[in-house]
């Protein structure tokens, strides 16, 4: 397998090696992909998690589709690889994981809330993304563990602030402010489980996703034909 998978801030990169054994490069941007399609030996898979999209010109989903074209099986998760797997999926990305899911249904149609401040150099995150949290408090309102108008008023706030300034902090103090400390504890409590990265889990999942596809587990063998008794 010759895959090559775009990734930033979403997973660590240590991580990411420990799973698949690929290619890794920076956040995509416009011309990335195009880039790959000049190489002598291209890439049989592509894997597109994080994107580069305001001091750089985003991929477009024609640069894509000019992958897929091409043979090349090409998989997006988590972020800016979710985004185009949605746009691009009628024409053969393949999308991974629940915030493709989220994108995918419709309950989440604005780019602001996969997006990220990160620094360049270090690949470490500066704020949070409002994804993560409409995913795990989704799920901790239906297990009865967050009060539901504690939760919607948790993601109105941090959809309020933009997005290079959002974090868990932040928004809870200003959550804080309305409803009192001793209010937020568990919502705090909940949100700092690192089950409620959805982007990184949905990174993991498309790299096994890319694994699995390249090696595919073969049938169990069959067992000794049983002899039909005689009627």
């Amino acid at each position: 397998m010759n895959a090559v998978v775009f990734l930033g801030p979403s997973l660590d990169r240590a991580d990411a090696e420990r799973e698949l054994d690929a290619e890794y490069l920076p956040p995509v941007r416009r011309g990335d992909i195009d880039a790959l399609l000049t190489r002598p030996r291209r890439p049989d898979t592509i894997g597109i998690v994080d994107g580069r999209f305001l001091h750089s010109m985003a991929i477009s989903p024609k640069e894509v589709l000019r992958a897929i074209d091409a043979g090349i099986a090409v998989y997006g998760s988590s972020s800016m690889g979710a985004l185009r797997a949605v746009e691009c999926a009628p024409y053969g990305m393949i999308g991974v994981g629940k915030v493709y899911d989220e994108y995918a249904s419709g309950r989440v149609d604005a780019d602001d809330e996969v997006a990220i401040a990160y620094d360049e150099e270090t690949g470490r995150a500066m704020s949070e993304p409002l994804v993560n949290w409409r995913i795990a408090l989704a799920a901790g309102v239906a297990a009865g563990a967050v009060p539901e108008p504690l939760a919607g008023r948790f993601l109105a706030l941090g959809k309020a602030t933009y997005f290079p300034q959002r974090t868990r902090a932040g928004v809870l103090r200003l959550l804080a402010a309305e409803v009192g400390e001793p209010e937020c504890a568990g919502l705090a409590a909940y949100l700092a489980d690192p089950a409620a990265d959805a982007k990184r889990t949905d990174a993991l999942a498309l790299l096994r996703r890319i694994r699995e596809a390249a090696n595919p587990t073969p049938p169990a063998p069959a067992g000794p034909a049983i002899p039909a008794e005689p009627s």
